[in-house]
């Protein structure tokens, strides 16, 4: 067997006895997609609070290529200082936790002895979050993690980029003190918290406006926005237009466009500040599950891939492209 990777705390109490394997992704170094790749490894085992998940769809979610280039795309001179805090953090000349994945859909396949709230069988979709470690036939995670049951009108490719894209948009929105009637501008309304940004948007009863690129237009207008604005012909702090508050779903508007564009008493939030970070709750997924049980909310798939086409997976997200998210079958 090849090294496990990933829930370092399942491997630490395995018996000394020949244990099953699964198919995973290793992130082999850190660089371009061709890093990635695909070896047999230990089946990892739940501990007493855990769950086993047999993995059916995960994403290429861009924490999973942030991390797997060392790139954090925050700019050239603040990446420096935050690639070595990288280093340090979850690895030098590679990830520690080698099995990628940062949200899942899948089966229960076995429990621990103090898990009270799932049993095998049950549908779930999670936020694996910086334990990683869904791109595998298999993954444990903890019982008071960010899981819950899958919406039962979602297949598990529908499923799987919800549990952290748009848990994420929720979160921030609610952070941005969003209400009915709030003029709110989306950017990089085109992408996996995006896509999310508008629909939720909409649902708190906010006016949407979303910048995009001219193809993802009708993509925009189709999950609730108002208005539409094409980066590319138009510059939305040159209109004249004031929003009650900005979300940036991308990280990459100027402050001096958010600073002309925002209200008075506005509020503004970008996906990638540190006023963004967030601890993903199960409750939170709970009331996720129950819009898209009501039909207040659709997954926007740009393409699905195989595990075993993981290398071009992550080349295409690369590409900086893609409209919603990219899903990877297990």
């Amino acid at each position: 067997m090849d090294e496990p990777g990933n829930c370092a705390s399942c491997w630490s109490s395995l018996p000394a006895v020949e244990l099953d394997g699964m198919k995973a992704v290793i992130c082999t170094k850190y660089g371009p997609p061709d890093v990635l790749q695909i070896r047999d490894v230990q089946k990892p085992m739940p501990k007493a609070n855990e769950l086993l998940i047999r993995v059916r769809a995960t994403s290429v979610h861009i924490g999973d290529t942030k991390i797997r280039r060392l790139q954090p795309g925050m700019g050239p001179l603040i990446d420096v200082l935050v690639r070595l805090l990288m280093r340090f953090a979850i690895g030098f000349a590679r990830p520690r936790r080698a099995i990628l994945g940062m949200e899942l859909a899948g089966d229960v396949d076995a429990v621990g002895k103090d898990v009270t709230r799932f049993r095998p069988g049950d549908a779930v979709f999670a936020s694996t979050e910086l334990r990683l470690g869904a791109y595998a036939e298999y993954c444990c995670l903890p019982e008071n993690g960010a899981i819950a049951l899958k919406p039962e009108n979602l297949s598990y490719d529908e499923a799987a980029p919800v549990a952290n894209g748009c848990l994420t948009a929720l979160v921030h929105l609610r952070r941005l003190k969003i209400q009915k009637g709030h003029k709110a501008l989306i950017y990089g309304a085109s992408g996996s918290v995006g896509t999310f940004a508008i629909q939720l948007a909409r649902y708190f009863g906010a006016e949407v406006t979303a910048v995009c690129s001219a193809s993802n237009i009708e993509l925009a207008k189709s999950l609730g926005a108002l208005r539409v604005i094409d980066y590319t012909h138009e510059d939305f702090a040159q209109s004249g237009e004031k929003y009650d508050l900005i979300y940036d779903a991308v990280g990459k508007i100027p402050r001096k466009k958010r600073k002309a564009a925002l209200a008075r008493s506005g509020a503004y939030l970008s996906v990638f500040s540190p006023a963004g970070n967030l601890k993903l709750k199960a409750d939170d997924l709970k009331f996720i599950r129950e819009l898209y049980e009501n039909g207040q909310l659709r997954t926007v798939i740009d393409r699905r891939y195989p595990i075993d086409q993981i290398v071009e997976a992550h080349r295409y997200v690369d590409g900086g492209h893609k409209k919603g998210h990219v899903v990877i079958t297990v």
